[in-house]
């Protein structure tokens, strides 16, 4: 019998889910570029020294992606989600490099029912995403649809 799933009634503004830790290694940053956005500081570390990002570095298309794996595995992967209707902010703050270690939280700001859909509502959360030195290399905040816990009959 699996472990009964995260509703919406379990996420309430100020809760906090942790995120990672997630290590970057050289060739996850090479194999994503070279299908996504082989731009030359993704795929060679000596572009990348070149660059202004000093190094080898994940594109920032890669670094939400380890970002979304984070979520998953932290809560979403758990929780009776059904989607997401968008993005509302996307930062890359600072040069995901290989080597890094990535780890952070998402933090629940609002959670509301939906009135266009009976039994689900809409959690907005704030995610911040930290390299191993305390540096935040990435900052997003989202709306998720998530199920309401269903009513048992007495």
């Amino acid at each position: 019998m699996s472990a009964e799933k995260l509703s919406f009634e379990d996420f309430r503004p100020g809760r906090r889910f942790v995120l990672g830790p997630k290590p970057v290694t050289t060739e996850e940053i090479i194999e994503f570029a070279s299908e996504f956005d082989p731009q030359p500081m993704h795929l060679d570390e000596a572009a990348g020294r070149a660059s202004i990002l000093g190094g080898l570095a994940a594109s920032g298309w890669h670094t939400s992606s380890m970002f979304m794996r984070m979520m998953a595995d932290s809560y979403l992967l758990t929780a009776l989600a059904e989607g997401a209707p968008g993005i509302d902010l996307m930062e890359w703050r600072k040069p995901v490099l290989a080597g890094d270690t990535l780890s952070g939280h998402s933090t629940v700001l609002e959670s509301r029912p939906m009135r266009s859909r009976p039994g689900m509502g809409i959690v907005k959360f704030r995610h911040e995403v930290e390299n191993q030195r305390g540096q935040l290399v990435l900052v997003s905040e989202n709306s998720v649809m998530l199920r309401m816990r269903p009513e048992t009959s007495a």
